[in-house]
């Protein structure tokens, strides 16, 4: 049974919130959608990441300050904060064709250096989703200590 239009819009009239949070929810996926669907780096779990890590050449970057890194971060990772990619691009260069797992505290931070990474043109870059916060949720291992250089 189709129902008339005028049912539709009584409905909405009716409960105009609801119409209105369903239309924001429905721009809100297709943002997200569109705007995945040009990031040229991948979102991947820490589970993921680990498996990565075992099998290839992988570098870990963690970008966030240095006081977080030092309470706990991945083995081997390289420290460079959010505010100083960019300028560290150069010494980054030679890791540009290695798989590149980028990671922050939360996600947030690692996000806007994936996409600064891409854009300098690192080949496999990959944003660990969650950041440290996930990667320690799922017990997996931490250092703590000094970083390295």
């Amino acid at each position: 049974m189709n129902a008339p239009i005028e049912q539709y819009i009584e409905f909405a009239t009716n409960h105009y919130l609801l119409v209105f949070a369903l239309v924001c929810v429905i721009f809100l996926l297709i943002q997200d959608l569109i705007a995945n669907s040009f990031n040229k780096y991948e979102n991947i779990s820490p589970l993921i990441a680990v498996t990565k890590m075992n099998s290839d050449n992988v570098v870990v970057l963690d970008v966030r300050e240095q006081h977080e890194f030092t309470k706990s971060h991945i083995e081997n990772a390289l420290n460079i904060p959010l505010g100083k990619v960019e300028e560290q691009l150069p010494a980054l260069e030679k890791h540009k064709k290695h798989p590149l797992i980028v990671t922050c505290q939360t996600g947030a931070r690692s996000t806007a250096a994936c996409k600064t990474l891409t854009k300098a043109g690192f080949e496999q870059v990959y944003n660990m989703i969650g950041g440290m916060q996930s990667w320690e949720d799922n017990k997996l291992p931490i250092k703590l200590g000094k970083i390295k250089d």
